[in-house]
């Protein structure tokens, strides 16, 4: 795998951190990069997660069925961002939500192990993970909680506003779980805007 395909990741740890040669090469050593089909399934409600993910390319969603049978949407990730239930990832416990890519995605990962191992060989490298998960847990909070208390159709303009990206890759299925309304209502709801 050429050290180009990682660029993203390192682009993004560089933001904060700056990483030596050896040091990424240690990092390439043990990470792989994967293409995932839209709907596969990176981790399953129920098991416990034993890989971190960086999204390169695409739309991986965090979902689960609610008690009424309905596909729930809790979180969109994209480029940039690290994905994986981290509660599950470092806890042993099982995931009560799966991930899920919401369209073509490419992605580089960090098994368990490994990661672990990078933890002991770059000594700074957990801190730097944990404040980028960190931070981008209370953007995707913040953003979530932006559609608290608002109409459907003031839900789905602010998600077409604030994630526009994510908007125009995704399943109108996905944005209806998501925003928390039937895909039919969704199809009015854009109807009635356009």
């Amino acid at each position: 795998m050429s050290k180009t395909t990682f660029e993203p990741l390192f682009y993004t740890l560089e933001l904060i951190q700056k990483i030596s040669p050896q040091e990424k090469e240690i990092i390439c050593q043990n990470i792989e990069y994967r293409k995932i089909k839209e709907s596969e399934i990176l981790l399953q409600e129920g098991a416990i997660a034993k890989e971190l993910f960086f999204i390169c390319k695409g739309v991986l969603k965090l979902a689960n069925v609610s008690e009424k049978g309905n596909e729930v949407v809790r979180y969109f990730l994209d480029e940039g961002q690290f994905c994986s239930n981290l509660k599950s990832f470092n806890e042993n416990h099982v995931s009560n939500y799966r991930i899920q890519a919401s369209c073509e995605t490419e992605i580089i990962v960090f098994k368990r192990d490994k990661l672990f191992f990078l933890y002991q060989a770059i000594p700074y490298f957990k801190e730097l993970l944990g404040r980028i998960c960190q931070r981008a847990l209370f953007d995707n909070i913040h953003i979530r909680n932006a559609y608290l208390g608002e109409d459907a159709t003031a839900r789905y303009q602010k998600f077409i506003l604030q994630q526009s990206s994510i908007a125009l890759r995704v399943s109108l299925r996905d944005i209806a779980a998501y925003l928390g309304i039937t895909q039919q209502s969704l199809s009015r709801i854009r109807k009635n805007i356009n």
